[in-house]
């Protein structure tokens, strides 16, 4: 037996488990030399960027108070807008997760009276107390803005005919969503939403159209702001925060639009002038730089899992051999008991609370009961290894993370063990 799999049944992983994974992932050379073309484009272009604006060690010093003069502040958003090619960008501790920065750009540039459209189905579950499909204090729904949705063709694809029928004089933004969610419709590609964008435009070119793009950004070497969205929006402790970023998010765009969301960010005179960075610089720059290699070990594993899994039986999104357009593996477990031993394997395999044993609960902003496993250096850091889903049929997990392939690769052999413990799949 090699030193390799003594150390891994070290850890809990049977010899079964080790020889069932080890022989799934040699097939996957080839396809793993293909990310690190990727990896190696992204990492150009972020730093490229760093040197388009002379980034020195003064920018990692810390801002207080207003802000005013914060330059690392200030240089690390113009280092976004030109990783994303737009006017402008705001990149912000204060913006708190991702689900914050999206209602701060649906809020920034909604006006009452404004219908607020999803041509690609119904958005993240958190989004629907935002724009108030469940009833909530402070949505957009309370302020006169109303909302109109287009459900996706059977087979997972923009239903045109329906998108141009729902296209109103009061349509003021398109919201497209470019990961699954918890759903297992698949992940939209820069191209396809480039398309989507096209033709929104074609009919009225004065709708804003922001794509949340969480957990897409640096998985193809084009972002969704390269192909016509007005607004690209994502959270720093998902993908571009390399795992180093402790929290945050960026909206980058236009450069109106980027400003009517700090003005509802901070307040309105104030916008982008007032902010400190509070010592966080340094983590954003840096992790903005190892994003493109943490991504690229993510996707690496989520194609890992995808072959495992498909291989077992079970449906999975996207499948083995599909292109991939963000970090998220759905492996559809069809019972709770397969959920909740995949997530005690994620969570067993963490370098953070691998001792504990996660366990369902009724989590805000859901509307049933959710597990998450995630033993990460940052609270609900999903760009490291992680799993959530929701008790619910068809009791689909959705596997993201790791930040290295190596790590990723233990996890998902994790969660195949303790399925194997259970009795859930037969090797």
């Amino acid at each position: 037996m090699s030193d390799l799999k003594n150390y891994y049944k070290s850890l809990g992983i049977s010899e079964k488990v080790f020889d069932y994974c080890d022989a799934a992932a040699k097939k996957l050379n080839e396809r793993f030399l293909a990310i690190d073309e990727i990896i190696e484009y992204n990492q150009l272009k972020v730093i490229s960027a760093m040197q388009k604006n002379k980034i020195s060690d003064y920018h990692f010093n810390t801002g207080t108070g207003y802000g005013y003069n914060d330059d690392g502040r200030d240089a690390l958003e113009n280092v976004y807008a030109d990783v994303f090619h737009t006017e402008s960008a705001l990149v912000r501790p204060h913006i708190t997760c991702g689900t914050h920065a999206l209602s701060l750009a649906l809020a920034g540039n909604l006006r009452p009276g404004d219908e607020l459209l999803a041509p690609a189905g119904k958005p993240y579950d958190t989004l629907e107390e935002v724009i108030g499909i469940r009833p909530s204090k402070g949505s957009l729904a309370e302020y006169g803005i109303t909302y109109r949705q287009v459900e996706l063709k059977p087979d997972g694809t923009f239903d045109y005919d329906k998108i141009r029928q729902a296209i109103h004089k009061n349509t003021k933004l398109a919201h497209i969503q470019r990961s699954k969610g918890y759903q297992t419709r698949p992940t939209f590609s820069v191209k396809q939403i480039g398309e989507l964008i096209a033709f929104i435009k074609s009919i009225n070119p004065d709708i804003i159209c922001m794509v949340d793009n969480c957990y897409g950004e640096f998985v193809e070497t084009i972002e969704p702001s390269d192909v016509g969205a007005d607004l690209c929006v994502g959270s720093l402790i998902k993908n571009p925060g390399g795992g180093l970023a402790p929290i945050g998010g960026y909206i980058a765009g236009k450069k109106e639009y980027v400003e009517n969301a700090a003005y509802r960010l901070t307040t309105p005179g104030l916008g982008k002038e007032v902010g400190a960075s509070l010592g966080v610089n340094r983590s954003f720059f840096q992790g903005l730089f190892l994003a493109p290699q943490v991504v690229g070990g993510a996707v690496k594993g989520a194609i890992f899992a995808a072959n495992i899994y498909e291989n077992l039986g079970f449906k999975v999104v996207p499948d083995k051999d599909e292109s991939r357009h963000d970090i998220i593996q759905a492996v559809v477990l069809n019972s709770p008991e397969g959920v909740i031993n995949f997530c005690k394997g994620i969570q067993a395999a963490a370098p953070v609370d691998s001792h504990v044993v996660p366990e369902p609960w009724a989590m805000p902003g859901y509307d049933s009961d959710v597990i998450m496993a995630a033993g990460a250096f940052i609270q609900g850091s999903s760009i490291e290894l992680s799993a959530d889903a929701p008790i619910k049929p068809p009791y689909s997990v959705y596997f993201q993370g790791g930040l290295t392939w190596y790590h990723s690769k233990f996890g998902i052999m994790m969660s195949l063990q303790k399925l194997f413990e259970a009795n859930l799949v037969d090797l």
